[in-house]
């Protein structure tokens, strides 16, 4: 018997869009490989068997009688998905992001497994970069794991498994499908009512029903929140992308919080939010004393010293822009952290894991999951933070040295941002739409500048 999508996986498949992908994208920066980036390559092949499911394809039920269902790829040919890519020696970070801003704007090839790895030379030094996209249906469950998981180690010298041969299940035909979809109906009669509801040309309007949860969501956005102001951000999304990084010292933002107050992630929301700031007055914005941004904000809700774990909450915050003083913003984002946790304007742990079959390397998806499921006049953008482990990775022997989350854009909104902690750094990825927010390395540069400014205000 196959195994069937999950309602809410199949209804995240249905809504994504040419201009909207939801693959979510990640670029990781390694050292040199002491065997070459060959070796590399062969990691990932001989450790796929650790991840069947990133050998499988989704086929649909002909006339839509069920969900579609996960078949063994027979064609599955690694070399589509893992590429081999360079830039022009010495390569700059520039050209890098312009060719992650290429492979992010592009979809995900729905006839075969939903994950691509590309391996980038010609970085100075030797370096590689490690681009992967991955469709978050992939990773459906808190036991999951994914391709990014099995390619890191603790150990420089971790072994490599041997590789085993794998021989593909023959994929049913359409009329086993439907025969299992009305077998299925037989035992479960409850499951034609369900697929009724899941039809495809009703799954916009019943996608915020799919769950319990998602409608809670729903209601208590309706009941206490306000549509997001009008802000450049939300604009008509095209099918390009542009891709920007910045970097911040995980001692230094420790520092911002030791002396201001606040939480860690208070501190980055800061740093984001006088980012914003500046970026709005750059392009000539109205900014008052009352100008703010609303942002869709998933947190991990455990130690700030813990490698990423399962426990998250999810919050619509107003990033309070028209303030100048970085010490009343932070107090008053602090103020309103502590406020909506205590007030109930958040989902909890168990309620987001439920909404967005949320894996801990695929936390990122949670932003673009709850954005597919609030209505985009909620939110301006959204803003995710994964705490990572404080100590060194490796791929084959090769240390990671930094690592940039690409969170996929919902449709009419035009900035997302990704930051991801890993050892004693924090890292920021931006994803933008590329006409509305076309100058994004602008606001890369300004968080930066963010940083440094608070830092010297914490004196």
């Amino acid at each position: 018997m196959v195994e069937r999508l999950t309602r809410l996986d199949a209804s995240f498949l249905y809504l994504e869009e040419p201009s909207t992908p939801m693959h979510v994208g990640g670029v990781l920066i390694l050292e040199a490989p002491p065997g070459g980036v060959e070796t590399l390559g062969a990691l990932v092949e001989a450790r796929l068997s650790l991840v069947p499911r990133y050998r499988q394809r989704v086929a649909e039920v002909p006339g839509h009688l069920a969900n579609p269902v996960w078949v063994d790829d027979p064609d599955f040919d690694i070399a589509y998905h893992l590429r081999r890519n360079g830039l022009p020696r010495p390569g700059t970070e520039q050209q890098l992001l312009d060719l992650v801003s290429r492979l992010t704007s592009r979809p995900l090839d729905r006839s075969r497994p939903l994950w691509e790895m590309y391996l980038v030379e010609g970085l100075p030094e030797g370096r590689i970069a490690v681009v992967t996209k991955t469709h978050p249906a992939l990773v459906d469950g808190l036991s999951a794991i994914d391709i990014g998981q099995v390619l890191l180690d603790v150990e420089p010298d971790a072994p490599a498994p041997e590789p085993t041969e794998w021989h593909p299940r023959r994929p049913p035909n359409g009329a086993e499908l439907v025969w299992q979809a009305l077998d299925e109906y037989v035992r479960r009669p409850s499951a034609i009512v369900d697929t009724a509801r899941d039809a495809v040309s009703d799954v916009r309007s019943t996608a915020a029903r799919f769950t319990g949860v998602a409608g809670a969501l729903l209601r208590t956005a309706r009941k206490t929140l306000l549509p997001a102001p009008n802000s450049p951000l939300n604009a008509p999304v095209g099918r390009q992308r542009r891709v920007a990084v910045a970097r911040a010292e995980l001692d230094k933002v420790k520092k911002i919080r030791m002396v201001l107050g606040g939480t860690v992630n208070d501190v980055l929301l800061n740093v984001v939010t006088g980012a914003l700031r500046e970026w709005l007055l750059s392009r000539g914005q109205p900014v008052v004393t009352g100008t703010s941004i609303r942002a869709l904000v998933p947190v991990s809700m455990q130690g700030e010293e813990a490698v990423a774990g399962n426990r998250v909450s999810s919050y619509l915050v107003d990033l309070p822009v028209g303030e100048p003083n970085p010490r009343v913003r932070l107090a008053r984002l602090s103020y309103a952290m502590r406020g909506i946790a205590q007030h109930g304007q958040s989902v909890g742990a168990d309620s987001l894991i439920a909404l967005t079959g949320f894996a801990p390397p695929t936390l990122h998806a949670l932003g673009a999951r709850a954005a597919r499921v609030l209505p985009r006049r909620l939110f301006n953008l959204v803003v995710t933070n994964v705490p990572g482990p404080q100590l060194p990775l490796y791929a084959a022997g090769s240390r990671m040295l930094e690592v940039y989350p690409v969170v996929p854009l919902a449709r009419g909104q035009g900035l997302s941002i990704g930051m991801t902690s890993y050892n004693g750094r924090v890292f920021f990825g931006l994803n933008a739409e590329r006409d509305s927010v076309g100058d994004v390395e602008v606001l890369a540069d300004l968080i930066e500048q963010e940083v440094a400014e608070l830092v010297e205000s914490a004196g």
